[in-house]
């Protein structure tokens, strides 16, 4: 499975969120710290869930870091966020 579906997917199962972008900007980071030959390596997430409403910014970043903490440890070299309630 691509690693973006693996993002949406585990998001979605963690979150349920109203909406969910899931981004694969590794095409613009050619060259760059962490890139490789076909990219996946580095991703924008706009995620909107009720879950996240009493949650300060850094706890917000937190669950989303410890749902993908595989992908993230894996090849996923950098993960931008956009988080809302």
């Amino acid at each position: 499975m691509p690693v973006k579906d693996q993002i949406e997917h585990k998001l979605t199962a963690t979150f349920q969120p109203s909406a969910l972008k899931v981004i694969d900007e590794s095409h613009l980071h050619k060259g760059h710290g962490g890139w490789r030959e076909g990219g996946e390596t580095h991703f924008r997430v706009e995620i909107t869930a009720p879950q996240f409403a009493d949650m300060t910014r850094l706890a917000r970043h937190r669950a989303i870091n410890e749902c993908l903490a595989e992908e993230l440890s894996g090849g996923v070299h950098a993960l931008a966020l956009r988080i809302n309630a």
